[in-house]
């Protein structure tokens, strides 16, 4: 596999500058694993033991702890004297009452790897004492900075990055597997204007919203995530809320799709509407401030007021809480040049609000939706209730392009043989026919490169995937 490094610098090469490498969990560098080799009680107090531990160095160290679950030939996680440890304590050698304590056995909280502090943290690895806890557990990552140019919002995803690494190295392209099962539902027939999943009639206005996707679940179970997604949503900088937003929030950054999902006890009147806000109405987003609206912001409201500002921030009165049981889940194009606006009018920019202003994939709903149902049934429980909805006013219809040889020849100052540039681009989704002998390809764009509209993009992008 490729380092951080390797991967910074291919990236860089055939799609978008990488302006850092942030190595995560840095702080834990200096922590080793160590064995406690001897533990007795303090002689001056009733909760305290007294420890030998082999930290690696070639002698035992006198390490006091307080821990009730300390033992003997067990590892643990250990900071020598002078270390900062992520909780922010520098560590000295010290007496405490009356014996010398040099270093500590660290618990769980104190390293930021979760909430216990009961006791310290018990390791199942099979390492030598002195083993970075960084080498013994898999705790070390890197996150890439990628400078995303306006014409490629699918680099804002793994998924999109990942579609470049693989034609760059040859790799097959797949998503992770999910827990769980996907859901079983019939492909839904597109909706005109207006569809009904489980009761539920969606009702969309197409100049603000091209697609609009939704589903029911129900029996849902709202509450802290499993350490996995946690970890993962920690990765790339985002907060964990509850199990249903996080599930949200992984997709948006897995394949870049921003997602919603509303607590549908809340919506009222059996109706979800994508509509202009009327001027000044108000509502209160899910960070708590009230805001006035105008007809240039779009809402989706339920059959009384508006419940998210579409495409930017969900509202208070619908959100997600550990009294929801029952879940209406949005996945949506909304129009940029509207997001946008409502962005620059209330001063509110959000992860999906740049997405959505860049624009977002027309094809991909169907894909993020499947893939979000299944991930909250894996965390959070609950049943699917009925078939989506998939409200859609029309289909965008592909054009092809004519790339000629001559053309290709002339802009890069050397020949391309039809059959490399074809393989490059395929590799990364493009649809590609071959004319009769070296003349023309008839290439198309797949549905995330909304950019590529004439043949000299075409090959801008033979170039750059040949190293230009």
């Amino acid at each position: 596999e490729e380092t951080p490094a390797q991967l910074r610098e291919l990236i860089t090469t055939h799609a978008a500058t990488v302006d850092d490498l942030v190595h995560l969990r840095a702080d834990l560098a200096p922590i080793v694993v160590a064995r406690v080799v001897e533990e007795a009680p303090h002689p001056d107090s009733d909760h305290l033991h007294v420890t030998k531990v082999d930290d690696g160095s070639g002698e035992l160290l006198d390490v006091v702890c307080g821990a009730a679950n300390v033992t003997a030939g067990r590892l643990y996680p250990f900071a020598r004297v002078g270390t900062t440890i992520p909780a922010g304590i520098t560590l000295e050698k010290r007496k405490i009452r009356g014996q010398v304590s040099n270093g500590m056995l660290c618990s769980a909280r104190e390293l930021k790897l979760g909430e216990d502090h009961e006791g310290i943290m018990e390791l199942d690895v099979d390492v030598p004492p002195g083993t970075p806890l960084l080498q013994a557990l898999p705790l070390s990552d890197t996150q890439l900075v990628i400078d995303v140019l306006p014409n490629r919002p699918d680099l804002l995803s793994h998924l999109g990055v990942a579609r470049e690494v693989s034609a760059a190295t040859g790799r097959r392209l797949s998503l992770p597997a999910l827990p769980g099962e996907a859901p079983v539902w019939e492909e839904p027939p597109h909706a005109r204007h207006e569809g009904t999943t489980a009761g539920v009639a969606v009702r969309v206005d197409h100049a603000l919203a091209p697609r609009y996707m939704g589903v029911i679940i129900r029996g849902v179970t709202v509450g802290p995530s499993p350490e996995w997604l946690v970890k993962r949503l920690e990765s790339v900088g985002s907060r964990s809320i509850n199990n249903v937003v996080d599930a949200s929030n992984y997709l948006l950054h897995e394949v870049g799709q921003p997602t919603h999902a509303f607590d549908l006890a809340r919506l009222a009147g059996g109706t979800v509407q994508v509509r202009a806000a009327k001027q000044g109405e108000k509502i209160v987003t899910l960070d708590g401030v009230e805001r006035v609206l105008d007809e240039a912001v779009t809402v989706i409201a339920d059959a009384e007021r508006p419940q998210a500002i579409a495409g930017v921030m969900g509202g208070r009165d619908s959100e997600v809480t550990d009294a929801t049981t029952d879940l209406f889940l949005e996945v949506a194009v909304f129009d940029p040049a509207r997001t946008r606006r409502a962005r620059q009018r209330l001063g509110l920019s959000t992860d999906a609000s740049y997405r959505f202003e860049r624009g977002v994939d027309f094809a991909l709903p169907p894909m993020a939706l499947e893939r979000l149902a299944q991930l909250i049934l894996a965390v959070a429980g609950g049943t699917v209730a009925g078939a989506p909805v998939d409200v859609v006013e029309s289909v965008p219809v592909p054009r092809a392009l004519t790339v000629r040889s001559s053309r290709v020849t002339k802009v890069l100052g050397a020949r391309v043989p039809s059959a490399d540039a074809a393989a490059r681009l395929t590799a990364i989704g493009f649809t590609v026919d071959a004319e009769e002998g070296e003349g023309e390809l008839k290439v198309v764009a797949p549905s995330w490169r909304a950019d590529v509209v004439r043949e000299i993009d075409v090959i801008e992008e033979i170039a750059r995937l040949r190293g230009y």
